[in-house]
């Protein structure tokens, strides 16, 4: 049986967070079974093979701020992209993550 590469495993994990939720890259990676591959979910998602059907944007850092080179549409698409889902922004920009982040408890 083969085993799954590094950037299989976080698309894996961000396919499953639902529309109107986020995760840090932090969560990504925790889930993906290692808490340092931070950095190694953000590479992984810089080169989706499958936008529109691995959800990128709903991938924000631990600050929850959006990226300021989202890959795919420029820098207010991940934001446009969130707040179509109905997430909703702090007075600074940034995620509200204590009503949006997605955890197990809220995981469907």
């Amino acid at each position: 049986m083969k085993q799954k590469s590094t950037f299989e495993r976080a698309y894996e994990v961000v396919r499953r967070i639902p529309r109107g939720k986020v995760a840090t890259y932090g969560d990504v990676a925790r889930r993906m079974g290692n808490p340092r591959w931070s950095r190694v979910v953000g590479y992984a998602l810089h080169v989706n093979p499958e936008p529109g059907v691995i959800p990128c944007h709903r991938v924000v850092n631990r600050f929850g701020e959006t990226s300021r080179a989202f890959a795919f549409g420029g820098e207010d698409m991940q934001r446009t992209l969130l707040e179509e889902e109905g997430v909703t922004f702090l007075p600074d920009g940034r995620v509200d993550l204590d009503k949006h982040r997605w955890s197990e408890e809220n995981e469907p």
